[in-house]
Order: C-alpha cells, then sequence, then structure tokens
C-alpha cells in the first residue's frame, strides 16, 4: 500500500544524497535507462515537457539536455528535493501534488514520470491528470520499476531487493525504512500487461513496453487519443 506521506517525509530528509545512492544501487544502469527515455522524448521534437515526480530532477535534467529548444518543467511534491533539482541546473521546477496539477488542460507535448507513480496515492486518477494536461496526440512515458520474468531470475532480484538494497541504502542514507518501504512498493506495483491495461484505462491508446536488463525496469509509452 502506497503512503505519499511517508514517501515525502522520508525523502525530504535525504534528498542531498538520493542522486548517488540511486547510481551506486543500480550499478549506474540508472543513468543509462534516463538517456534511453530522453531520447525518446526527443523524437517527439515536443515544444514542451512535463516531469512528474522528478525528484532531484535526474530525467528531467536528462530531457533538458537532449530537448535544448523545449521548455522542460520538473513537478515534484516534495520541495527539498526540488532545490537539489535547482542546484544541480534545472531550470524550472513546480511544487506541486500529480493528483492535483496547476496546468490547464492540453498544454504539454509529453508527460515523462520515472519511478514516481508507484508511490502516488492513487495510480489510476495520477494517470487521468497526466491525460489532462497532455495536448492531443501527446505522448506520455512512464519509467518505473517492474519484477522480471523467470523463477531464477525473480527469486535473485527479491533477494537483492529486500536483503542487499535496504542494508546498502541505509548505510549512505541513514534511512534503511525508506528502502524497505521501496522494496515493498515495486512488489504491488503493477507492471507488463497489467501496467499497460491500468494506462489504457485512464483514455491513452497505443501502449508500449520496453522491458531493461531482464524487466528489473520497463518503460511504458502511450499516445492521448
Amino acid at each position: 500500500m502506497q503512503d505519499p506521506k511517508y514517501v515525502k517525509d522520508a525523502f525530504s530528509d535525504i534528498a542531498d544524497k538520493y542522486v548517488f545512492t540511486n547510481h551506486v544501487l543500480s550499478f549506474g544502469v540508472d543513468i543509462l535507462w534516463r538517456r534511453k527515455v530522453a531520447k525518446m522524448v526527443s523524437s517527439q521534437k515536443p515544444i514542451n515537457v512535463l516531469d512528474l515526480a522528478t525528484g532531484s530532477g535526474d530525467l528531467a535534467l536528462e530531457i533538458q539536455k537532449n530537448c535544448p529548444k523545449a521548455e522542460v518543467i520538473g513537478s515534484d511534491f516534495c520541495e527539498p528535493m526540488l532545490r537539489q533539482a535547482n542546484k544541480r541546473g534545472l531550470e524550472r521546477t513546480v511544487l506541486a501534488d500529480a493528483l492535483h496539477l496547476p496546468f490547464s488542460e492540453n498544454y504539454f507535448d509529453v508527460v515523462t514520470v520515472g519511478f514516481g507513480l508507484r508511490n502516488m496515492a492513487d495510480w489510476s486518477e495520477a494517470l487521468s491528470e497526466m491525460f489532462r494536461v497532455l495536448s492531443s496526440g501527446g505522448y506520455l512515458i512512464v519509467l518505473d520499476f517492474s519484477l522480471p520474468k523467470g523463477f531464477i531470475g525473480r527469486r535473485l532480484y527479491r533477494f537483492y531487493l529486500h536483503k542487499i538494497l535496504p542494508v546498502v541504502a541505509g548505510l549512505i542514507t541513514g534511512k534503511r525504512s525508506a528502502y524497505q518501504y521501496l522494496g515493498g512498493t515495486i512488489e504491488s506495483f503493477p507492471s507488463g500487461k497489467d501496467m499497460c491495461s491500468l494506462i489504457e484505462s485512464c483514455g491513452f491508446n497505443c501502449t508500449k513496453m520496453h522491458p531493461l536488463n531482464g524487466g528489473i525496469a520497463t518503460i511504458y509509452s502511450a499516445k492521448k487519443k
């Protein structure tokens, strides 16, 4: 069960260590995942892009680099994380809850969310809000963790997720509980065809999934009808 208030409080405390911790825990692979998303965004030649749950700005900064002519806005409900994003060079940030966005309908060409939808209070409501602010024919990209296929791969991944990752993250951040929470949310979060169905139930079509590194993460892309 996702708990947005816990997420906000926990990650406010570790905002200055969040980027480094992510890179350590993923062995740097998360950088490559975000670059792939940024290239997908760039292929749309957008005028404006909204990156939700932007955190410390990793994905938004990569998009900003790949789309220098586009307006890139990073939005998050955690102010300390947004301060980190600004320090790292993200030009525009907006403090907002993804379920109640302060943007007009049909405004953005692209909306992205990297590792954030999973922590939102209501996945369907969040996706519906993304649909609202996207322009007709607009492009949605969701990047998040998933569970790999295959008994051995899934079992090894779960061992790392629940036994190793919280210990390492706890040593770096002092917030082991935040990463124990992370493992639980990944287990309960829909992935694969279930995620495609969820996205399409909120009005999108042409949903595609792009598994990464054996399925430990997945990129989902869709269009607004």
